[in-house]
């Protein structure tokens, strides 16, 4: 089994769990449980993704007043990055749940007392750094492609995007690069938040066990982020509220995702 020296002590190493094969079957079996969840705590998981959709409003609502039309769509992209931050609630309900414990809000809210809050905070900074990265990098494509242009209409933009040549050319130049971002994220992030939930382990080697296990299962965990884009795509369709719902049942799936692939 592999070993990993932790952030506070080089000569001290600690051993990196095993890291399970998956097939596609356990990815219908997660979410499946994920929506078993969401069913058992309605109330505790929409409370904790409403504060999602409030905040895309938001967002949306600045961009649409400072005319920055152009980053619309890799912000809503960009909440993908910032998702596993918040679902911490969501997993420690899930963990609750499992070993029978107080799945009440009060109860989930003691993970913010874990001694791994320190590497959560951590992960979730580097997170929030990708998302600016992705940000600028969007930006940049759009002057490369149409300059400073930016049109004063919501229906302008689209037209432009949509019926133009530089339009198709950001559309397809944006989504491959937003692909490499969303690789490196799931890569960094889709287990090492569950991990760091469930144990006391350092960030770097939260990562680490993170980076393993989507190296171990790449075509399964390419497919299930696709399915995370689409299930995250539709809960913007209704003003972002959908998100209310499909969050905290891929917060729940990601899980018991974690549980399949991350042995003890």
């Amino acid at each position: 089994m592999a070993k990993f020296p932790t952030m506070p002590d080089l000569e001290t190493e600690v051993e990196l769990p095993q890291i399970r094969h998956i097939q596609t079957s356990d990815l219908s079996d997660a979410l499946k449980k994920g929506v078993d969840d969401f069913r058992e705590m309605p109330t505790h998981a929409f409370f904790v993704a409403l504060i999602y959709p409030i905040l895309g409003l938001l967002l949306a609502a600045a961009i649409f007043g400072n005319n920055i039309l152009p980053l619309l769509f890799p912000m809503m992209a960009g909440f993908a990055m910032l998702g596993p931050v918040a679902a911490i609630g969501l997993y420690e309900l899930s963990r609750r749940r499992e070993l029978g414990q107080d799945i009440t809000w009060s109860g989930a809210s003691q993970v913010m007392r874990s001694p791994a809050i320190g590497s959560i905070i951590l992960v979730g900074l580097l997170l929030f750094g990708i998302f600016l990265v992705w940000l600028a990098v969007a930006q940049a494509l759009y002057l490369a492609i149409f300059g400073a242009y930016v049109p004063a209409s919501l229906t302008g933009f689209l037209r432009d995007v949509l019926t133009t040549r530089q339009g198709w050319m950001l559309i397809v130049i944006g989504n491959a690069v937003g692909f490499v971002f969303s690789l490196v994220v799931l890569a960094i992030s889709v287990f090492s938040f569950p991990m760091l939930v469930d144990r006391h382990v350092s960030a770097a080697v939260a990562i680490q066990t993170s980076i393993r296990a989507v190296g171990a299962n790449p075509g399964t965990m390419i497919l299930w982020g696709f399915i995370v884009a689409a299930l995250l795509a539709i809960g913007f369709i209704p003003v972002f509220f959908g998100l209310a719902v499909t969050l905290p049942i891929l917060g729940h799936a990601t899980w018991h995702l974690y549980r399949r692939v991350v042995g003890p």
